[in-house]
Order: structure tokens, then C-alpha cells, then sequence
């Protein structure tokens, strides 16, 4: 970890992110040759500890889940200068535009590798609450109806031998869901349901990201590791993104 921090963002090796996919052995984020290998041996072990550790601290999802990417950001979130949609500082809900889940959950691990600050957060209600506020403002319906014309250009497209997408009507609302949140100013600014969390240096936390509206307000030098849950393994599926919007819009979502 100690090579990872002694860089610094205006070091040429390293750009924004350090990204690592652990079930393909693929590093990105890092150019300097000879010391390409040091990095990818940080990352891989870390993605390996991390993956004990979640196997043991969740034993039930052991051998469930699937290892997504592994990351190192060593950018200082304070000030920032990101367009909208990309603000860390702005409160969110996950969801990848290049991953969709189908209502696998987003479980992140992170690490505050910063030998001396805090990683500062700030946390918003459960989700079953923020959907119940905001979903319906956030045209909830319109996702949800629009299954039936996925299937019909699914089907088509497969007809004459083109990709067919797989963004359910759950990834496409979740992703618009996460634009929704950070253009909302008076639900930004807004104190209710939400709470400061301070993560000192060396800590380790973990999230369903996809579930617990956050931000980061400030912090620097974070490893993170991202699982992700299928709708079939969850213990608690009920409580699930998934299944909280598929009863408020009275449709199946994935």
C-alpha cells in the first residue's frame, strides 16, 4: 500500500483510477512498466483478502457472489472539479452503465489507506424510504411499463441475428435513478434522514451502494473492492432494490 500512496496524482504513471479485474488478471490505470508487476501484485492481494474476508464476515453469500473490479483512487474528493453526473460528492445510488445487474445487489468493500485523514461520508436513508419518496417523481412508471417494448425489440433484433441489449427495465430506472438523485438540489441540500460518517485512516467499511444513498465529501487514497450479489442468493431479497421497486410500480423489473 505504501508504494501505491507514495504516488501522486500529477505522477504521469498514474492516472485517475488504478482499476483491477481480478477474475481476468487485467490492470488498468497504471503505465509505468517496470513497476507494473509491484502494482498488480498490490491489487491482486488485496482483491484476495477481501474476498476471505467477505467469504467469512458473510458466509452465507460464500461462493455466490461474483468478484467484479477492484480500484485505488488517489485523487482527493474535496473540490473536485467533475461534470454532474460524475460528482462523488453528490448523494447517489449505484448502478453501471456497462454492468447491468438484473437486481444483483452492489456490495462494495472499501479501505482507507490514507495513513493520517479520514474518509468523510455522508449517508441518506434506506432505500425502501428514499424510493417511497422519489420514485414516482422520477417517472418510475415509465421504466416499468417499458418492458413490454424491451421484449419486442428483443425479439426482433434476435430475428435478424443482432446483439440483444440485457438492460432490464430495474438497470435502466436505477441508472436514470442515479442522475435523478445528483440533478435534485432541494433533495441535496435537504438534512433529513441523512448522517456524517468519518472513516479513519486504515478502516474498513462495506456498503450495498446500490441501496444506501452516500457521497463523498472528502478523502484521499481509497481501495475498493465491488461483489456483486445475484437476486438468487440474497438473503433478505425483500429489502432488495429489486423488489422494492417491483412492488411500488406493481410490475416485474428484471
Amino acid at each position: 500500500m505504501e508504494f501505491l500512496v507514495s504516488l501522486t496524482p500529477a505522477d504521469s504513471r498514474l492516472h485517475k483510477n488504478i482499476s483491477y479485474r481480478p477474475e481476468q488478471d487485467m490492470l488498468r490505470g497504471f503505465s509505468d512498466g517496470p513497476n507494473e508487476r509491484r502494482v498488480r501484485e498490490i491489487m491482486q492481494r488485496y482483491a484476495g483478502e477481501v474476498k476471505r474476508f467477505a467469504s467469512t464476515f458473510l458466509a452465507p453469500y460464500a461462493g455466490k457472489f461474483q468478484m467484479d473490479y477492484a480500484s485505488f483512487r488517489p485523487i482527493e474528493e474535496e473540490g473536485r472539479d467533475l461534470p454532474l453526473h460524475k460528482k462523488n460528492d453528490l448523494l447517489h445510488v449505484d448502478a453501471f452503465p456497462s454492468r447491468p445487474t438484473r437486481g444483483g445487489r452492489i456490495l462494495r468493500v472499501f479501505t482507507n489507506v490514507n495513513p493520517a485523514k479520514d474518509r468523510v461520508w455522508v449517508v441518506g436513508e434506506e432505500f425502501r424510504a428514499l424510493a417511497s419518496r422519489f420514485a414516482g417523481p422520477a417517472e418510475l412508471s415509465k421504466y416499468a411499463n417499458a418492458w413490454r417494448t424491451l421484449e419486442g425489440v428483443k425479439r426482433g433484433l434476435g430475428r435478424i441475428g443482432l446483439p440483444i441489449p440485457d438492460r432490464a427495465p430495474y438497470d435502466r430506472f436505477m441508472l436514470h435513478f442515479h442522475d435523478w438523485l445528483k440533478e435534485n438540489s432541494d433533495y441535496q441540500t435537504s438534512k433529513e434522514g441523512k448522517e456524517c460518517i468519518q472513516f479513519p485512516p486504515m478502516s474498513t467499511w462495506l456498503v450495498y451502494t446500490d441501496g444506501v444513498p452516500h457521497s463523498a465529501l472528502s478523502g484521499q487514497f481509497a481501495m475498493e473492492q465491488t461483489f456483486i450479489v445475484p437476486v438468487d442468493a440474497l438473503v433478505s431479497p425483500d429489502v432488495s432494490p429489486l423488489r422494492v421497486l417491483e412492488r411500488l410500480s406493481g410490475r416485474a423489473m428484471n
